[in-house]
């Protein structure tokens, strides 16, 4: 019965061997394949690293152009800003001279001011030395304009 053993597990030794040397030669024939795909693959590492660089270079000069865009954008707001700015003086001034035309119009209608015509701000000296100022100049006109009718 020992040699019945030992045979059995010589026959199973030399089954699991020949498993071995069998699962050896599939993997010698990928190996070989993977060998063989080796240059296609460094290839294609190449090529990746080639279009990693021209990637790299396009957004630096995407950086560029927006960095260049907002200072340009930058310098263009703050000149809107300053000419915004000065439009609201300018539209200012034009509102008070335009007051100031309608004070010397009112001025200018024959007869005294009625008492809704009177200005009603807290500046009414400055108002009625305007008012004053105006209608002298209307009357210079006038007078003016009769001498050189006579």
């Amino acid at each position: 019965m020992g040699n019945g053993i030992a045979l059995l597990i010589e026959s199973l030794v030399a089954v699991l061997l020949i498993m071995t040397i069998g699962y050896c030669y599939l993997l010698n024939q990928r190996l070989g394949k993977l060998r063989a795909d080796e240059g296609v693959l460094k290839a294609t590492i190449a090529e990746l690293v080639t279009a990693t660089d021209i990637a790299g270079r396009a957004i630096s000069g995407l950086k560029q152009a927006v960095n260049d865009c907002d200072s340009a954008l930058g310098e263009r707001l703050t000149r809107a800003e300053r000419l915004s700015a000065e439009l609201g003086a300018h539209t200012a001034t034009g509102e008070e001279i335009v007051k100031r035309i309608a004070m010397i119009a009112a001025a200018a209608k024959p007869g005294p001011l009625r008492p809704e015509q009177e200005p009603a701000n807290s500046q009414t000296s400055r108002a009625t030395a305007t008012l004053a100022a105006a209608q002298a100049f209307v009357r210079r006109t006038q007078e003016r304009q009769s001498g050189v009718a006579a």
